[in-house]
């Protein structure tokens, strides 16, 4: 009785996987118990191949009707699919809140009237996670969706004078973590220590320019490609942070209050090509409407469970009003 159908039929993603009752009798529907994560769990393990490929096909698979709302279900699940373990949240760029030792975490705590730009997760740092999960605990009364968009069709959708820049040119991503107090995150919460020592070795095994201010704050430099390979598939994907990161991602006027205040190295983000070229503002604007082209959204119900291919697919978050919590672990 478990049915997949594309969402939306003229899009390829996400790819539901439900419950279809409709062969039941009223009765029968009315006494039948709700699907639970671990009958979540044996349909993939019996699909195992099947989910692989939809993945593959898709970016993005939504399981709905399996009440994956708790922390301890979406640890579950998302431990069982990604066996070699779950990834802490660090080298992060956005405010969220470790909810247990198992990989768990809140999404990102901007304030509800902000958009977050679609983007694919540490995609500007060495270490990335392969799949997300995100579990719906409480829907937003209105808005808050996490929207999707094909990665694929976002690099094809460029023009070739942008899509070869960034091929070539690669993508500078700096940023300004201070030391518990300033605009932005501190380094303690970004890599979830205190350590200075740890905070280096990091650093060090990813390639990361990195400089200790004397106001205890630390800057990050690095150089990342802009265009990756999917490992499985061998498919060009845009895989980048950049236009989130520049300046122009911030509407007009908190931009002009953080010019008036901060020093260029104190920004939170910035972002240049490789070479220290400054990035064309109309060419964010060209990756942005090509992003909005090929995003989808659809509204949250409580116990949707959404896997996400990162390469594949790129996610961010509508605006919303009254209560709203997704839950989020990464493979």
């Amino acid at each position: 009785m478990i049915k997949t159908k594309l969402l939306f039929p003229d899009r390829t993603l996400p790819l539901m996987v439900y419950e279809d009752l409709t062969g039941l009798s009223s009765t029968d529907r009315m006494s039948r118990s709700p699907l639970s994560v671990d009958d979540l769990l044996t349909w993939c393990a019996e699909n195992a191949a099947f989910l692989e490929e939809s993945l593959l096909q898709h970016g993005a698979v939504l399981f709905r009707g399996f009440s994956v709302k708790s922390e301890e279900a979406l640890a579950k699940f998302a431990a069982a699919n990604s066996p070699e373990g779950l990834l802490n949240y660090t080298d992060g760029t956005s405010p969220r809140t470790k909810l247990s030792a198992k990989g768990v975490y809140t999404s990102t705590e901007y304030p509800p009237d902000q958009f977050i730009s679609l983007h694919n997760e540490l995609s500007y740092s060495h270490r990335w996670p392969s799949r997300l999960y995100f579990a719906c605990r409480v829907p937003a009364g209105r808005g808050g969706e996490t929207p999707v968009a094909d990665s694929r069709r976002i690099f094809k959708g460029l023009s070739s004078k942008t899509a070869d820049l960034f091929l070539h040119k690669g993508v500078k991503y700096l940023r300004y973590l201070h030391g518990g107090d300033g605009v932005g995150l501190s380094w303690m919460k970004t890599f979830e220590t205190s350590d200075r020592d740890l905070v280096e070795q990091y650093c060090n095994k990813g390639e990361v320019d990195h400089e200790w201010t004397t106001n205890g704050g630390l800057r990050l430099s690095q150089v990342r490609p802009a265009v990756a390979q999917h490992p499985k598939t061998g498919e060009t994907v845009w895989f980048n942070q950049a236009d989130q990161f520049h300046p122009t991602e911030m509407d007009p006027e908190t931009r002009k209050s953080l010019q008036a205040v901060l020093k260029d190295s104190e920004w939170p983000k910035n972002v240049c090509f490789g070479d220290n070229s400054a990035i064309d503002p109309e060419m964010l604007t060209e990756i942005r409407e090509v992003t909005r082209q090929q995003t989808v959204a659809f509204p949250w119900r409580t116990g949707d469970l959404m896997v996400v291919d990162n390469m594949l697919a790129s996610h961010g978050r509508n605006p919303f009003q009254g209560p709203r919590s997704i839950l989020v672990a990464m493979g």
